[in-house]
Parts: structure tokens; C-alpha cells; sequence
């Protein structure tokens, strides 16, 4: 019964502030309860309400009242939830004293990952007593990392207008998120022209990674969410990535589409507006060709529609792209013709990636004007918390790089 008054609650949260300290709300005093047993604790995690761990009995917890069947309590940058029948009233005006840090404290910009469920203790020591524990495949913010006596790093964390603390034994340090990039998807047979095109990958090379990714269980997400991550708003899965294709190609279409449909798979398809062909093209796989309206429309089950610009995806005599030449208002023209353009697919284009990677402070400044919240580069690299918006980082897996190049690329071991 529990799980499914949870779920009914997920509409409420999801693609929403209701991570901003709702204990701290004039509407919802906070209330302090004590658990009666072990209790399972649930979260928005992503776009799904999932278990995010337990809170041990004894344990005092900070809890806004609610009408239903369970208390809410800030968990991460969400929203937690507990069954109320784990919870009793604490005795008299008793309330929990954290003499170890400052509950108010901002938080760091880091978080830690969890790829196995952690304990996490009243204070940073294995000695004390454990406040309850985190589940595998999180990611969490830090408040501050601290040495005990043994130099061992802790990394201390709130829960419920609590404080905890994770040993860095158990946890690790969050690394970024990838954002993995792909253009030009052929079969290898059809592949006469492309083959030594860095940005062309064979349908068996993509096939294999994501059902690498599926495997290994990681969750794809929205550029919507990494916006969420990038400006700690949302609380995320530590197994994520997100898939972006450049350009627009028929190809794209025909060949990644399928898959990422059949795996339930979400992408980001970084659009040359001044390229969408009116009607479907006759395939052809020894030139560029790219996608239709239909065919647009027909994959936006899977495709998230965002901008690769108008007509600024060109480069100079000197091979660079045509975008650095340009001066700010014609940059920003442009890219307010792009938002246009691509509106009648999605009204929420909020994201650019620049043309061949080429920016500049006019375009980056263009981009901000234009009302984008966030850009691509080619620039290698993961997406951390706080990082320039305008200046996203991203990875290439290559047609000819293994599985395993692939997963140390994208692992939390990799910077």
C-alpha cells in the first residue's frame, strides 16, 4: 500500500523545484519522530520514486507532517519519504543535538556515488552508532570531507535535518556524469565512403555498447535532468549517461533508433534546423543525408529535439568553423532562428551544441541571450556539478574501441 501511494506522488516532483528545502517552508514546519524499527526510506531518484536506502530504529528525524500515509523529509537535493508507521512522536521537547558540524552549512558542489549499499554513521568513525544506510547506484551531496584519527576521509552528509557521515572506503567521490557523442551511424557492408571518418560509427559497434550500458544497468538521461545535476537541483543514479547525436542524420534514424527504442533508452538529437528535409529522402548510404519532419516527429519517443544551429553548421576556406567569423548579433540571430525553427517539434529547446565544437565569448554570451540554458562542446571530458553551462564537456566512443575502452572511459574511476 505504501509503495503505491509513493508512486502516486512521483507527478508532484518530477521536473520540479521540490528538492528546495520543503522542511524549512513556512507552509511545513519541520516535526521531530523517532523510528519505532529498521525503516525503509524512498526518493525520487531521475524520473523514478526508488528505494534509496533505511533509517535504523532509534533514530530521531526531522518530518513534515502530511495527510497521507507517510512523512516527508529532505533526502539529497529531493524529497524523501517514510512510512509513518515506522514513526513515533520523540518523548517531551527532546530533540537531536549535532555537535559535530553545522546543519546549516552549504553544501560542497560534490557529491559522493554509491555502487553497493553503504552504512552511514552518527559520526565519522565505524566505532559509532550507525544512523541507517544508503542504497547501491545513488549519487549524494556532500557537505565536507574530513579526516578522523587514522587519516581516514569521511565525507559528511544530511539527511532529515540530520547529520551523517560515509566512509570514502565505502562511497567514492563523484566524478561526472558522460555525455557520450555520436553523429553517423552505418552498417559496415554500405560503408564505402565513411569508413576512416572518425565521427562514423557501424551499427554493430553501437548495438554492442548499449547493450553494454543496459547490462551494466545504467540509466540514460535527459539534457533536462543533467541541468538538474550541473545546478544541484536533482538527485541522480551514480550508473548514468547521457547519449547525444549530432546533426540530424537519416542515419541516425535508421539505424540507432530501433535500438534505443527496444532498450527503453532516452537521447538528446542536437538538430541543424536549416536541414530538415520536408518529406522522407530515398536512403542512401553513400552520402550525408538527413532526417525529416515524419521522421523527426516518428522519434520523439526516444529523441529529445534540441539545437545544433541554423545555418551556422558551415566552416571557412581555412576548414574552421564559420561561427568564430561571425559577429554577436548574427550569432544570436541565428541561434533565436534555430529555437524558432525547432519549436514545432519541441516547445522547451533549452540546449545547443555548438557547430564542430567551435565557440567563442561572442557565442557563448549568444547562447545565453538567446535564451539556451545550456551548451555542448567537443571538448573531452565528464559534466561536473557547477561547471560553466556554456562550456558542457563531452566523449567520443569510437567504431574501434573495445567495450572495454568504453567502460573505463565512462567509470567513475575516470576524471
Amino acid at each position: 500500500m505504501f509503495i503505491r501511494l509513493i508512486f502516486s506522488v512521483l507527478l508532484l516532483f518530477v521536473g520540479s523545484s521540490a528538492n528546495a528545502s520543503l522542511l524549512s517552508s513556512n507552509h511545513t514546519p519541520a516535526q521531530y519522530m523517532q523510528t519505532t524499527e529498521d525503516a525503509d526510506i524512498w526518493a525520487q531518484v531521475g524520473d523514478k520514486v526508488v528505494s534509496v536506502g533505511t533509517i535504523q530504529e532509534g533514530q530521531i528525524l526531522a518530518v513534515a507532517p502530511m495527510a497521507a500515509d507517510y512523512y516527508e523529509f529532505n533526502f539529497g537535493f529531493g524529497t524523501g519519504f517514510i512510512d509513518k508507521t515506522h514513526l513515533e512522536p520523540v518523548a517531551g521537547k527532546q530533540r537531536v543535538e549535532d555537535r559535530l558540524g553545522d546543519l546549516n552549512k552549504p553544501l560542497s558542489n560534490q557529491n559522493l556515488v554509491t555502487f553497493r549499499d553503504v552504512t552511514v554513521y552518527n559520526a565519522p568513525s565505524s566505532g559509532s552508532a550507525p544512523f541507517g544506510t544508503l542504497s547501491d547506484n545513488l549519487r549524494y551531496p556532500i557537505i565536507a570531507s574530513l579526516k578522523d584519527h587514522l587519516n581516514q576521509t569521511w565525507y559528511q552528509i544530511r539527511i532529515g535535518n540530520r547529520l551523517g557521515y560515509v566512509s570514502s572506503l565505502d562511497a567514492q567521490p563523484d566524478n561526472g556524469i558522460p555525455v557520450l557523442t555520436y553523429h553517423h551511424i552505418l552498417r559496415d557492408e554500405e560503408n564505402t565512403r565513411f569508413r576512416h571518418t572518425s565521427t562514423t560509427t557501424s551499427v554493430v559497434a553501437f548495438s554492442n555498447q548499449m547493450t553494454w550500458l543496459r547490462d551494466t544497468g545504467y540509466t540514460t538521461l535527459t539534457m533536462y535532468q543533467l541541468e538538474g545535476y550541473v545546478r544541484n537541483r536533482m538527485n541522480l543514479p551514480a550508473r548514468a549517461v547521457v547519449i547525444t547525436f549530432d546533426d540530424g542524420l537519416k542515419s541516425v534514424y535508421r539505424y540507432a533508433y530501433p535500438i534505443l527504442k527496444e532498450y527503453g533508452f532516452k537521447a538528446t538529437s542536437f538538430i541543424i534546423s536549416s536541414r530538415i528535409k520536408a518529406h522522407p529522402q530515398t536512403w542512401n548510404p553513400k552520402t550525408l543525408q538527413f532526417m525529416s519532419i515524419s521522421e523527426l516527429q516518428a522519434s520523439q519517443d526516444v529523441f529529445d529535439i534540441q539545437s545544433h544551429t541554423h545555418f551556422l553548421h558551415r566552416v571557412d576556406a581555412n576548414r574552421q568553423p564559420t561561427l568564430l567569423r561571425r559577429t554577436y548579433r548574427n550569432i544570436l540571430l541565428d541561434f533565436e532562428h534555430s529555437r524558432r525553427a525547432l519549436a514545432q517539434f519541441n516547445p522547451h529547446v533549452l540546449y545547443l551544441s555548438y557547430p564542430f565544437g567551435g565557440y567563442n565569448d561572442k557565442a557563448v554570451q549568444a547562447a545565453n541571450d538567446a535564451g539556451f540554458h545550456m551548451a555542448v562542446t567537443t571538448v573531452r571530458g565528464k559534466v561536473k556539478p557547477g561547471d560553466n553551462p556554456f562550456l558542457l564537456k563531452r566523449l567520443y566512443i569510437l567504431r574501434t574501441d573495445s567495450l572495454e575502452t568504453m567502460s573505463r572511459m565512462i567509470s567513475n574511476q575516470t576524471k
